[in-house]
C-alpha cells in the first residue's frame, strides 16, 4: 500500500503565492515520478507539474509555466509546488500523485487533495 499525504493549501489573494508539499510512503515503494494535478468545480482534472527523478526533469502544463515551480527529495519520496502570482483560474483542489513507472500523466497513487481558493 501506498500512501500518499499533502499540505499547505488555503485562501490567498491574487497575485499572493502558496507552497504544497507531498510526501509518499509505502514499504517497498520509491517514486519515479511525482506531480500535482487540479480540478475546480464543473471541470476535468488536468495536469499541473511533475518531476521525473531520473535526470531530475520536470513538466509544466503551459497555464502555469513562469509562475509555479516543483522541487522535491527522491530520497524522501516527497515534492513541493511553489506557486507564485496566482490567479482566480488557480482555484481548485490540488493533487498530489506518484508512481513507480515513468508514465507521469498516469500516476496510480493519488493523495485525499487539498483546496486552494484564491481571491479577486
Amino acid at each position: 500500500q501506498v500512501q500518499v499525504v499533502e499540505s499547505g493549501g488555503g485562501l490567498v489573494q491574487a497575485g499572493g503565492s502558496l507552497r504544497l508539499s507531498c510526501a509518499a510512503s509505502g514499504r517497498t515503494f520509491s517514486s519515479y515520478v511525482m506531480g500535482w494535478f487540479r480540478q475546480a468545480p464543473g471541470k476535468e482534472r488536468e495536469f499541473v507539474a511533475a518531476i521525473r527523478w531520473s535526470g531530475d526533469r520536470t513538466y509544466y502544463a503551459d497555464s502555469v509555466k513562469g509562475r509555479f515551480t516543483i522541487s522535491g527529495d527522491n530520497g524522501k519520496n516527497t515534492v513541493h509546488l511553489q506557486m507564485n502570482s496566482l490567479k482566480p483560474e488557480d482555484t481548485a483542489v490540488y493533487y498530489c500523485a506518484t508512481d513507480s513507472h515513468s508514465d507521469y500523466l498516469r500516476p496510480r497513487y493519488w493523495g485525499q487533495g487539498t483546496q486552494v481558493t484564491v481571491s479577486s
